[in-house]
């Protein structure tokens, strides 16, 4: 039993790299997100955003930790209910984390140009966030509300979270001024395009093999990205000689490892995929634990 709750390999593993996605999170906030007047947009974002109301209209100092985790609290329990316990653990380790070390980091100027601190910090607010996805945890806030509709709906739903944030900071230029808020949004747009990038779980590729060996091609894709394909029967209209192709739809994440075993093991293969913007219907996809 404690060998399925813990597996010391794997979880070691989350733990460092959500160490690591947090400290370049709390770097960035206090340097290129402080420093340009930002908002990085989702819980990190709304919690800035008091902090500055506060301090703007109250002078009142006020940590960001103990904000960001009452702001956190309702995407947990959506996590908890929708998800997955364990991924939501490791994302209220994620969220803890990055307020300690929002805390405990010095603020550091490394530019004053706001469109450079936009787009650099953009890209690595979204590198930060797409190293949490790739051990199945996140940066919390809105970052929940996407990967439930992902998993609900299987889209993905990273625009809508950029539809989202787009509300914080129309928020914040009617309190602060107009210019922070677009720039705002412009980071926010590098971020949501990084992890666009980076993180492809959520993103299908639709596959056409035409192949004399569908059988093989089909066991191929099974093996690789647990999903089935569809045979159907052709014939090629040069040649006039009868063939198969294989239909099928898999992760994006699954996609180059499918490709590859098919090229090895049946070399003769004719591969053609594209972009899957939508699906309907069954479709494996792995649950977060």
């Amino acid at each position: 039993m404690a060998t399925e709750l813990f597996n010391f390999k794997k979880d070691s593993k989350r733990i460092l790299f959500i160490t690591g996605a947090a400290l370049l999170m709390a770097a960035n906030i206090k340097t290129f997100i402080q420093a340009g007047g930002l908002l990085p947009g989702g819980a990190n974002g709304l919690t800035l955003l008091i902090q500055r109301i506060a301090e703007v209209f109250f002078n009142i100092n006020l940590p960001f930790s103990y904000i960001n985790i009452l702001i956190n609290a309702i995407p947990v329990f959506i996590g908890f209910k929708f998800i997955g316990k364990k991924f939501t653990i490791y994302s209220c380790v994620m969220i803890f984390l990055t307020g300690f070390f929002a805390d405990l980091l010095p603020s550091y100027t490394i530019t004053n140009d706001t469109l450079l601190i936009s787009i650099f910090g953009g890209i690595i607010n979204g590198a930060a966030i797409s190293i949490c996805l790739s051990v199945e945890a996140t940066a919390g806030g809105t970052d929940f509300i996407a990967i439930y509709m992902s998993e609900k709906k299987q889209v993905d739903s990273w625009n809508l979270v950029l539809g989202i944030n787009s509300v914080i900071l129309i928020s914040a230029g009617l309190l602060f001024g107009w210019d922070k808020a677009l720039y705002s949004i412009i980071f926010q747009y590098a971020s949501t395009q990084m992890i666009h990038m980076l993180f492809k779980h959520y993103q299908k590729e639709t596959m056409f093999v035409v192949t004399s060996e569908p059988d093989k091609v089909s066991k191929i894709i099974y093996e690789k990205s647990r999903h089935g394909a569809t045979i159907i029967n052709c014939e090629g209209s040069h040649t006039h000689s009868e063939s198969n192709i294989v239909y099928s739809v898999v992760a994006k994440d699954q996609y180059i490892s499918v490709v590859k075993a098919i090229k090895e093991q049946v070399p003769d293969a004719f591969i053609n995929t594209v972009d899957t913007e939508s699906l309907t219907g069954a479709f494996f996809q792995k649950k977060a634990e």
